[in-house]
């Protein structure tokens, strides 16, 4: 089976500007940002997306969600806000097979999304 584009970026097959990283995760900035800050923060471990997820994920996917918390706050995000997207399955706008949140932020969001 071959790697995801985010499998290479984590193991340096595919260069990426690097916002955070440890030993379950990496964050890096998104190459087609849709915000002024937009960074994607992936888990090392290969789920597919969050519908195939597995209950003995659920540690690493409250640490995702809280590194989330933590890079936007790094990024600068945390007084203004910023908004957290996980997309799930083809109608849900996922485009890598690979389980990931976008931090998206430095403008104001609207409502709808899509």
């Amino acid at each position: 089976m071959s790697q995801t584009l985010f499998e290479k970026i984590i193991a340096r097959q595919i260069p990426a500007r690097i916002a955070y990283e440890d030993e379950l995760v990496l964050a890096f900035h998104d190459i087609q940002p849709q915000a002024p800050v937009h960074v994607l923060i992936v888990p090392k471990k290969p789920i597919p997306r969050v519908a195939e997820a597995k209950p003995e994920d659920h540690a690493l996917l409250g640490h995702l969600v809280l590194k989330a918390a933590e890079v936007a706050s790094t990024l600068g995000l945390r007084e203004g806000g910023y908004r957290l997207v996980i997309n799930n399955g083809r109608n849900g706008g996922e485009s890598v097979p690979h389980l990931h949140c976008h931090i998206l932020g430095g403008r104001p969001m609207s409502w709808p999304p899509g």
